[in-house]
């Protein structure tokens, strides 16, 4: 009896033994607990295509949110739970869009995050609304986005929409503090959702600022040639050019009039695609001058200014992909954190109700109606002497306009 009394006595103190080496190990000695689950985030982006450059951009950004709110101590509104990326590759393609957030609900996600194109956007959040999981807009520019009556779709930016009627307030005050140089715009745009709508908005928003819209001139995706287009501008003797089109068309399209040597009063695009630090680091001369109503960062943050180095840091390029998904993400974290659970209803009223702030970008409070955030606001900027500055609205101001822009020689 002694000898059988001892040996369960030694196994039960190799169990407790044993036990208590995993509890430590997780963290909680002596005592075992479970571990918070991780919350997994499907991010669609074309990370393949011909607009990789900014999927790969987004991507970037969510990298860096999930990162900071995971060292951070994660969810702890859900005991500390870490946030768990899902990537998928839209291609730049719609049905491949689609067929991510298919694959994704097999895998469990509680939100999506993308598309940066329109198309892509409208098509996979109304994949979405079909299992009732939140999606969040980070880029994607057109308002049919949130006028569909989803109960599922948030968009922190403003969209064309409103992005439109700012930039249209803005170019009328710089071009009336410069004597009304400009009386008349050609505007170039991109076949497909966003630049159709932003251009014939634009178009009809002109006049009220004494411009007159002289032609639309739309272009496929992809364009090889820009060269008939700027004969098309120079026989048009427009006094600005207005863009509205993804990278590499905007580029191509910037450097084919640089080339030419066509002279206008000003270069202004609204949302223009290729209007970035690639373009001023790559191209600086055509960019000089250049000037958009864009997305940006909040030159007067310090939190948009670390952030702009730890990318720059990395060799990277501070686009406005990369801190509008990171919000995007930070928004979502919010949401987890008031709803205490990934559970779909209990994050869309999360989201449905937030308030949720940030000055890495000129923003007010988050208030979302119809899914638009309300408080979403873009910025007038300028490339000036190799680096872009904030020229509008004037509270977040790094310079004043450059206008007219210079005529070549």
């Amino acid at each position: 009896m002694p000898h059988r009394k001892a040996r369960r006595l030694a196994v039960t103190r190799r169990c407790f033994i044993t036990s208590s080496a995993a509890a430590s190990a997780l963290g909680f000695p002596g005592v075992l607990r479970a571990q918070a689950k991780p919350v997994k985030i499907g991010l669609i982006h074309p990370v393949t295509g011909f607009v990789a450059y900014s999927g790969q951009q987004s991507r970037v950004g969510a990298a860096m949110a999930i990162e900071d709110i995971n060292k951070a101590g994660g969810i702890k509104g859900m005991g500390g739970a870490t946030l768990e990326a899902v990537l998928g590759d839209s291609q730049s393609k719609v049905e491949v869009g689609v067929s991510e957030v298919e694959k994704m609900n097999e895998a469990g996600v509680a939100a999506y995050i993308g598309c940066f194109q329109s198309p892509v956007g409208i098509a996979a959040s109304q994949a979405a609304a079909k299992y009732n999981t939140p999606f969040i807009i980070d880029v994607g520019a057109s308002d049919l986005i949130v006028t569909r009556g989803l109960k599922n779709v948030f968009r922190l930016k403003p969209g064309f929409g409103r992005c439109a009627d700012d930039a249209i307030v803005a170019l009328g005050e710089i071009n009336k503090a410069a004597g009304s140089p400009a009386k008349s715009a050609a505007l170039v745009h991109e076949s497909g959702e966003f630049g159709t709508g932003t251009a014939k908005l634009l178009a009809s928003k002109l006049p009220g600022i004494g411009i007159e819209a002289k032609e639309l001139i739309p272009h496929d995706n992809p364009t090889r040639s820009m060269d008939n287009i700027a004969l098309r501008i120079r026989g048009l003797q427009p006094d600005i050019l207005i863009m509205s089109n993804y990278v590499n068309e905007y580029t191509l399209l910037a450097r084919t009039l640089h080339q030419q040597k066509v002279n206008l009063v000003g270069m202004f695009s609204v949302l223009g695609g290729g209007f970035n630090y690639k373009l001023v680091k790559d191209l600086p001369e055509v960019a000089e001058n250049m000037m958009d109503y864009n997305h940006w960062f909040n030159p007067k943050s310090s939190k948009a200014q670390d952030l702009k180095k730890r990318v720059e840091a990395a060799g990277g390029l501070f686009t406005f992909e990369v801190y509008l998904t990171y919000n995007s993400v930070m928004l979502l974290a919010d949401a987890l954190e008031r709803a205490k659970a990934a559970d779909k209803e209990k994050l869309i009223e999360a989201l449905t109700t937030s308030t949720w702030s940030t000055d890495i970008v000129p923003y007010g409070p988050t208030k979302f109606v119809n899914g638009q955030n309300e408080g979403g606001k873009a910025a007038g900027l300028q490339v000036q002497k190799g680096d872009i500055q904030v020229v509008h609205p004037a509270q977040f101001a790094s310079a004043s306009a450059v206008f007219p822009k210079p005529k070549y020689n």
